[in-house]
């Protein structure tokens, strides 16, 4: 087991320790009831390592959402740079891209709960910030370019990003609640699949509507 002496001597290390536990206690406890003190016990570091780092808690929170939002970004361009290095239906790439979403957020629950505590809260450390700004209009523009769709303030492209982001997100914030209390079960790998196969269908055939009546929909016609 690594000693706090020893990460401390790996600035790198150190730096991702803390942040994995600010990460985990600001989804647990949120931003008021956690502290540098006890970032560090959980990270196996000093008390004054944290503040050493990133100097504040505020600062430290903010290097938190930072990094989420980096990771929601690189998920982004991993889906794109796979859509342009082949030819895909409109149908096959929106399935890549909601498969994507989903996958990566039973991947990071922890982003979720920050996102939902931000929202509970009223905070506005994520709609100020750059980074969910940034991460939302590079999805954004990805797929008003990857399904020609209108990419104007609320046009179709916004809509169907909304409508992705709500139905993948829905079950890792409320799998014990609703979902349960509707008898849905999102516990297991194959539970998630499952689920997972719903939303894919009802967002292609959510498509197929948008596109219904327009000139390339039989781009979208099931063969």
């Amino acid at each position: 087991m690594m000693r706090n002496s020893d990460r401390e001597r790996d600035p790198d290390r150190s730096r991702a320790h803390i942040l994995d536990a600010a990460e985990q206690l600001f989804a647990d406890q949120g931003y008021e009831a956690s502290s540098l003190a006890q970032v560090g016990a959980r990270a196996g570091v000093s008390r004054g390592t944290p503040g050493y780092f990133f100097g504040s808690k505020a600062e430290l929170y903010r290097a938190v959402l930072d990094r989420c939002f980096d990771e929601v970004r690189s998920a982004v361009r991993a889906g794109r740079e796979r859509t342009l290095s082949g030819a895909h239906s409109p149908e096959e790439i929106l399935e890549g891209a909601v498969s994507d979403y989903f996958d990566f957020l039973s991947a990071h629950p922890n982003f979720v709960r920050l996102i939902e505590r931000e929202a509970l809260s009223g905070s506005r450390l994520v709609t100020d910030a750059a980074p969910p700004l940034s991460a939302g209009q590079e999805a954004l523009a990805a797929i008003a370019a990857e399904l020609g769709l209108d990419d104007a303030p609320s046009g179709d492209a916004a809509q169907l990003l909304l409508s992705i982001i709500s139905l993948c997100w829905f079950p890792v914030v409320h799998a014990d609640t609703v979902a349960a209390a509707v008898g849905v079960n999102v516990g297991s790998a194959e539970a998630r699949e499952l689920r997972k196969r719903h939303v894919v269908a009802l967002v292609t055939h959510g498509l197929r509507g948008l596109h219904a009546g327009r000139p390339d929909s039989q781009l979208l016609e099931t063969s």
